[in-house]
């Protein structure tokens, strides 16, 4: 069984060339016009744009431990995919991008958010340049929280702590310290009282 890529560079590496080279190109437009606060890696087993739990820490609604997708890339079996999330979650930004697209003649065959093609030629890359430029982090968050309701954003996956090794060795002696002093109080209490009477 083949190994899945951990890196961007070995992902492409293993794809045959026509699939590598366009898959390239769609790359390098979509990492010129990427806004801000966007990374890069391997997300899903694609080629992914996404925000960092830096960023948004509760990441992806349906695996608190993913960054939010924005975008990926892929080579697929009969096709190479073109995912565009920030579409997906934005109504009016997806009837944009398919009027943009369709504007240039070229043939759309895409589905919810999937957009699949067979060459680079298929692919309008200014139209797709513009549609990731338009759409910087914050925005994409807004659209994002505002169509997942809160209810169900699970906040990603705290670390374990052990609670034995939580409690700190000091807190126990300055309790002892404390119940130790409690006795020699009462005694001086005492001996005033008595020196009053």
């Amino acid at each position: 069984m083949p190994t899945k890529p951990a890196t961007v560079q070995d992902y492409l590496a293993s794809l045959p060339d026509d699939r590598r080279e366009a898959l390239e190109a769609v790359r390098k437009v979509i990492l010129k016009n990427l806004p801000k606060g966007y990374e890069e890696g391997i997300q899903y087993g694609m080629i992914g744009y996404f925000v960092p739990h830096s960023i948004y820490p509760d990441g992806y609604h349906c695996d608190p431990k993913q960054p939010l997708p924005f975008a990926s890339i892929a080579s697929q079996k009969n096709h190479m995919g073109l995912y565009l999330f920030c579409v997906y979650c934005d109504p009016e930004g997806k009837d944009r991008f398919v009027r943009e697209w369709k504007a240039t003649g070229k043939k759309l065959d895409m589905g919810a958010s999937c957009v699949r093609f067979k060459k680079l030629e298929d692919v309008p890359l200014d139209v797709l340049g513009a549609t990731i430029k338009r759409v910087p982090v914050k925005d994409f968050i807004a659209v994002y929280e505002s169509i997942i309701p809160a209810s169900k954003r699970k906040p990603a996956a705290k670390k374990k702590t052990n609670k034995k090794t939580a409690k700190k060795p000091a807190s126990k002696k300055a309790a002892k310290k404390k119940s130790a002093k409690k006795p020699a109080s009462k005694k001086k209490v005492t001996k005033k009282t008595t020196r009053k009477r």
